[in-house]
């Protein structure tokens, strides 16, 4: 039976704040990026034809409003996307160092993405997608991690496909101990798994990369797990198969947004030829777009509004 919709993301939608030159008073002046990773892999699914719908919570305020009108341009579906009467959105200052990399301060005590609860997760909803996408900034509060929870669960129970990147950001948690207890069920639940080169070091304890992902797929049996290097590229772990592509030299402006483009652009793979026969040669191919796509978006600001379009990337890896 056809589903409407490819992929529904839950999770944080905000707006991230990146430093955008000095004024002329030397002050340093930041531009209001619409961001949060969940919806950034679906402005990214959009670009690649992909229906999508977002499920969460932003402010009643001008940066909701804001929000919403970009995921509606991005032709995102809003319709549960939940408006908070007093707790505003969440705002994200990201700093970034001369390398393009970057550091995050939030604004988010509380913030409205929190404030997603268990009654606001619609059971018929979620059994009209084909993949179920979230990570764990849904989980670092007990409200909104009972929300992911019961979510994942009805996903699960009608056979929705899951999809997971934790995306770990170690000031939103009270302990490095319960992130990592939130990270690990979610493994328990996906069925599809991208995880970054330090998440991986974090999660398993083990510095090598390989030996860190076997700890995985032994304990969890995660059918297909991606690993993200950065400008090293990326790795495909499927069945006995590890599949490697570098990744693409760029003028890398700053990395927001990186992850979640290489992110997008597997899932939507994912949905084009299932997760059941994978072949080294499709492995690689979904590796090379996913990394190319990732490049090009490190040469822009911000995330949602920059996502490449696929015949960029087509040409950009030729």
């Amino acid at each position: 039976m056809a589903k409407k919709y490819d992929v529904i993301a839950l999770g944080e939608l905000l707006i991230d704040f990146t430093m955008n030159g000095q004024s002329g008073q030397g002050n340093n002046m930041f531009e209001a990026c619409p961001g949060g990773a969940p919806c950034n892999v679906l402005a990214m699914l959009g670009k690649l034809g992909k229906r999508t719908s977002f499920l969460g919570k932003v402010g009643k305020d001008q940066f909701g409003i804001l929000l919403k009108s970009t995921l509606d341009a991005a032709g995102i579906d809003t319709s549960h996307l939940y408006m908070d009467e007093k707790v505003p959105t969440t705002l994200a200052f990201v700093h970034t160092f001369p390398d393009g990399d970057r550091e995050f301060s939030f604004y988010r005590n509380p913030g409205a993405d929190m404030m997603l609860c268990e009654s606001e997760i619609d059971e018929e909803y979620l059994k009209e997608t084909r993949i179920f996408h979230f990570g764990t900034l849904s989980m670092t509060h007990e409200g909104v991690r009972n929300a992911t929870k019961k979510a994942l669960k009805t996903a699960k129970e009608n056979g929705v496909l899951i999809t997971f990147d934790p995306n770990l950001r170690p000031p939103l948690w009270e302990s490095l101990e319960l992130a990592k207890e939130q990270m690990e069920y979610g493994f328990r639940y996906c069925d599809v798994l991208k995880i970054s080169d330090n998440e991986i070091q974090f999660v398993s304890g083990k510095e090598d990369y390989d030996e860190g992902i076997q700890y995985l797929q032994e304990k969890y049996g995660i059918p297909l797990i991606l690993l993200t290097m950065g400008k090293d590229g990326s790795r495909a772990y499927y069945k006995d198969m590890r599949v490697e592509r570098p990744g693409c030299t760029v003028e890398a402006i700053e990395t927001t947004g990186a992850g979640d483009t290489f992110c997008g652009s597997a899932v939507s793979y994912v949905l084009e030829h299932g997760i059941e026969n994978l072949t080294e040669e499709q492995l690689g191919e979904m590796l090379t777009f996913a990394n190319a796509a990732a490049a090009l978006i490190t040469t822009k600001k911000g995330a949602i509004r920059s996502m490449p379009e696929k015949e960029e990337v087509l040409a950009f890896i030729k």
